[in-house]
Order: C-alpha cells, then sequence, then structure tokens
C-alpha cells in the first residue's frame, strides 16, 4: 500500500491578510478547519507546518499534529519539503500532498482526487481543475488557467501550461486551477533543488517550474472549486458559508 503525507504549510505573514490562519471562522482558527478536512480524507497522516507557535499550538488544542518550520522560506513547497524530512526521516511516505492553509471549505474528497493521478505510472505531479462555468473567471488573471490534453481517461489531463491569461484559444471549456498538489517523494526532492525558471517568474507560477524542467504534472477534473481565503472579503465568504449548514462538509 502506498503512503500518503498531507502537508499543510501555514504561516503568518500573509501580504493581503495578515494573520489569516488564526482568523476566526465559526468559533475556530482557520487552520483548524483545514487540518479538520484534510484529516476527514482519510487517505494518510496530517502535518500542519507552520513558523509561528500559535498556529501550531492551535493545531494541537484541535488534536491535530504540528511542525515548527523556519521563517525564511521561499514558498510553501519549500516549508512542505522541511515538514517532511522532519517528520519522515526515514522515507515512509511514498506520497506528498501539500494542501493550502486557506481552503476552510476544502471538501476532503478533494485531496482524494488529486492523488488518484498517481495510482498510475507516468505523472510525477498531480493536481486539481474545475470547468470555468462563471463568465468572469475566464478573463480574470487571479483564477490560474490549466492548458492540458486528454489523457486516456476523460477525468484526468496532462497538463501543457499554467497561465494567467485566458487559455486556450477558442471554443471549447476552459479550466480554473486549483492550487493542491500531490508528489512522488522523488519529484518533490527533484522539484525543491530546481532554480526559479523564466515562466515561474513571468507568471508568478511556481508549477511551470516543474514543467519547463520536464516534468509530468496531472490534472483530475473536478467539480467544484474550495473558497479562498486571500482577503478580508473572501474571509468574510467564507465566514458566511459556514452560517449555513448546507454550505458545510
Amino acid at each position: 500500500m502506498r503512503r500518503v503525507l498531507i502537508v499543510i504549510p501555514a504561516r503568518m505573514e500573509a501580504s493581503r491578510l495578515p494573520g489569516k490562519p488564526m482568523a476566526d471562522i465559526a468559533g475556530e482558527p482557520m487552520i483548524v478547519h483545514v487540518w479538520r478536512r484534510a484529516h476527514m480524507a482519510e487517505c494518510g497522516r496530517v502535518v500542519v507546518a507552520t513558523d509561528a507557535e500559535e498556529i501550531a499550538d492551535a493545531v494541537r488544542r484541535a488534536g491535530g499534529e504540528a511542525v515548527m518550520t523556519r521563517r525564511d522560506h521561499a514558498s510553501g513547497s519549500d516549508r512542505v519539503f522541511e515538514a517532511l524530512n522532519k517528520v519522515d526521516p526515514e522515507g515512509d511516505s511514498d506520497f506528498i500532498v501539500n494542501v493550502q492553509g486557506d481552503l476552510p471549505t476544502l471538501e476532503p474528497h478533494l485531496i482524494n482526487a488529486c492523488l488518484a493521478p498517481l495510482q498510475r505510472a507516468g505523472p510525477n505531479i498531480a493536481t486539481i481543475a474545475a470547468e470555468i462555468r462563471d463568465d468572469g473567471e475566464r478573463d480574470n488573471p487571479n483564477v490560474v488557467k490549466v492548458v492540458g490534453t486528454p489523457s486516456d481517461r476523460p477525468d484526468i489531463l496532462k497538463a501543457l501550461y499554467f497561465t494567467r491569461a485566458t487559455a486556450p484559444f477558442g471554443d471549447g471549456p476552459l479550466y480554473h486551477h486549483i492550487g493542491l498538489y500531490a508528489y512522488r517523494r522523488p519529484a518533490l526532492e527533484k522539484f525543491i533543488a530546481l532554480k526559479p525558471s523564466p515562466l515561474e517568474k513571468r507568471e508568478r507560477l511556481e508549477q511551470l517550474r516543474a514543467l519547463e524542467d520536464g516534468m509530468r504534472i496531472d490534472v483530475a477534473i473536478v467539480d467544484t472549486v474550495p473558497l479562498g481565503v486571500d482577503t478580508p472579503a473572501d474571509l468574510e465568504r467564507a465566514r458566511k458559508a459556514f452560517e449555513n449548514p448546507a454550505e458545510k462538509v
């Protein structure tokens, strides 16, 4: 059986919403909601990787596991990799899932969907996307699109490119990329060792580093997009979602 480690990177110094992992939603810090939903996926050990004692304490009070990491990481992937080596130095984990710590409405089944492409030979990394149905998202640079080519399964694409632009051109669906990543352990080790690539820096999309190096990313198509909390307005939307029981998992 393949062993899975889910790591949730969380730091207090978010530029648009400082301290957001500890933002109160329905009486609990946001990071606790994310940890709980990752735990509900029931596909592996869940660890919160943080540089703040208050985040770690909140997770532990809720019954979760947290590990302290350095403050100077350039990305969440770097923090995930440090946490992996701290909690699993023996290399028991085959797959590592990076779950963003600002997805309080994350549906647990999306983590399982993210892992699905790695059950087959071929991809080094897997992620998820949903078809864009809101016309306003098609031209929104904050909505990252994935351009992919069909695989032998209708619910999985092979990623060719990720972009903030409206792409591809012409008739057909556009796909909203959702920032969950599942890595084979050697792929994560390789990815972390790579230098930021030209297209990554131009688009400000870390996953392009892997594609530019020739790594393969497969994308599972799902039917829902979790709310990411980046701004005070997003936080209010998340709070309202928890006020309605129908919105909860």
